[in-house]
């Protein structure tokens, strides 16, 4: 009884899966079950990354190896006489070359510094000049005066620094003496300028067009306002005259400096020679 019935239940779960197996198609050999689709991973993938990164490190070493280049070449250059004036300033908007660091000896940035001050200051004194000169103008001075300070802005900014910074700059970075002489006689225009402007004789529109120790007593008598201007710009330019006379007094120091030393070297060498004749 008990051996039926477990043949009976064989003959069940058989012709079961029989069934099963005739009602269902075969699985693929690539069935996964709604998994995700296999990513196929090479070797060649992980090759190619390696060979891209052993570019980039070649191509960054070349642009070291050509930078070091550039750098000694230039330093052979510096060391020959010959410097690029390559435009750095200001650094936002660079219109001049300007390396006082790099390309001036030590002993003279003290007095390079003070010496492009006084062209910034110049600068900063024409500006002062153009604001106190418009206020006066729309005070009822006229219109010349504000024309004239329009004039001593756009002209003596770039002619400062063409006529007296650079050559300046030029000659402390070679110690050329003809780029000294250049410096001291353009120099000297510039402070005669100064206390020109900061004494402002009643010459041109009544001395307005600078504020002068004149000009500003007589705008202060009739409109204090427009007088705090100008008194404001006889100090600045008051400050630049006597840094710039305190510049020139430094760079002719230096300039006589090497005068003698050319001397004494001129010396040595002729008696040298005579020493060597007489022996």
């Amino acid at each position: 009884m008990i051996l039926d019935l477990i043949d009976h239940l064989r003959d069940l779960v058989v012709g079961g899966y029989y069934r099963l197996s005739l009602a269902l198609p075969p699985e693929p050999a690539n069935f996964n079950y709604d998994r995700k689709p296999v990513i196929d991973i090479t070797l060649d993938k992980a090759t190619n990354l390696k060979q891209k990164e052993r570019e980039l490190q070649a191509k960054e070493a070349e642009l070291k190896r050509r930078e070091e280049e550039v750098k000694k070449k230039e330093e052979a250059l510096a060391r020959a006489g010959v410097f690029l004036d390559v435009k750095n300033w200001p650094p936002f908007f660079p219109i001049i070359h300007h390396d006082i660091a790099n390309e001036i000896p030590d002993y003279l940035h003290r007095t390079q510094y003070v010496a492009f001050s006084t062209y910034l200051g110049l600068v900063l004194c024409l500006f002062w000049n153009v604001i106190a000169v418009s206020t006066a103008s729309i005070k009822g001075a006229g219109i010349g005066i504000w024309f004239l300070a329009i004039i001593y802005f756009v002209l003596g900014v770039p002619g400062a620094y063409l006529l007296w910074y650079r050559p300046l700059y030029r000659a402390c970075r070679k110690d050329s003496t003809f780029k000294f002489g250049w410096f001291f006689i353009f120099y000297m225009i510039h402070i005669c300028f100064c206390i020109f402007a900061l004494v402002a004789p009643p010459i041109f529109g009544q001395g307005l067009s600078f504020p002068g120790i004149l000009s500003a007593l007589y705008v202060m008598s009739r409109n204090a306002f427009v007088g705090i201007f100008y008194f404001v710009g006889f100090g600045l330019f008051c400050a630049e005259t006597l840094l710039s006379i305190w510049v020139i007094q430094k760079m002719y120091r230096y300039f006589r400096g090497i005068g003698k030393a050319a001397d004494a070297k001129r010396s040595a060498a002729r008696g040298r020679a005579m020493a060597a004749i007489a022996s």
